[in-house]
């Protein structure tokens, strides 16, 4: 029997391999592939959000099963996966999932829409680099640099193309193993993760900011659930 499979799904930032750069050792157990979701390229124009498109990534990496771990907007194609398609996905690592669709009526989730609409509802009169300066402003309370490179004129262009994640076509919650890792350093996210762990996931926090995978705790969390995942398989 081979090595089972682990498919990694970024968020709005780095993409591909380059979002996971404490898991690539998990290559020693785990047969792994890092995707780029649908917009996310270092030589193509950016592109808007497209959950479907995001999903059929997804789906066709994983081939015939396995695992997903995922992290912000990226949550959202893969538990819209592992609920239309729960014989494909054995288990969901959410890392701050950005899953607002699910938790929109709850307090922290309602304050970040109505700080964030009037931007979302602007950005295509608005110019790249007036959408990130205004996002940096309103998400971590500072102003953002005008893009000096072409990587990052990229970056800002995508950012203004991106849907708002609480219109994700996301309303259930899949039946599937999941573990949610959150950095203990924001309210929505939070709130997002004792929502899922209301029906049934594990939440642990790791702290780390957005980006708790990148400390050794949780990375150890997420090899630890994904090797429970293996042998339950196995028995």
């Amino acid at each position: 029997m081979g090595a089972e499979r682990v498919v990694f799904v970024h968020g709005s930032g780095p993409f591909g391999a380059a979002a996971w750069p404490r898991q690539h050792g998990l290559s020693i157990d785990f047969d792994c592939l890092y995707v780029r979701r649908h917009g996310f390229s270092a030589t193509e124009e950016p592109a808007a959000t497209d959950h479907d498109r995001d999903q059929e990534i997804v789906a066709d990496a994983l081939g015939g099963g396995g695992h997903v771990v995922a992290h912000a907007q990226g949550a959202v194609a893969a538990m819209m996966l592992a609920v239309e398609r729960p014989d494909l996905v054995r288990s969901l690592t959410l890392v701050e999932p950005a899953c607002f669709s699910l938790t929109a009526e709850l307090p922290a989730t309602a304050a970040h829409i109505a700080l964030m609409k009037p931007l979302f509802a602007e950005r295509h009169a608005m110019s790249d680099d007036d959408v990130l300066r205004a996002f940096a402003r309103q998400v971590v309370d500072d102003d953002a640099r005008t893009p000096a490179t072409t990587e990052a004129r990229r970056d800002a262009a995508r950012l203004r193309l991106q849907s708002p994640p609480w219109e994700a076509p996301l309303a259930i919650v899949p039946g599937v193993p999941t573990l949610v890792l959150t950095g203990g350093w924001e309210p929505l996210y939070e709130e997002v993760a004792e929502y899922l762990a209301g029906t049934g996931a594990i939440h642990r926090v790791a702290p780390g900011g957005h980006r708790p995978h990148d400390t050794a705790e949780g990375d150890a969390l997420i090899r630890s659930f994904l090797r429970a995942g293996r042998h339950q398989a196995a028995a």
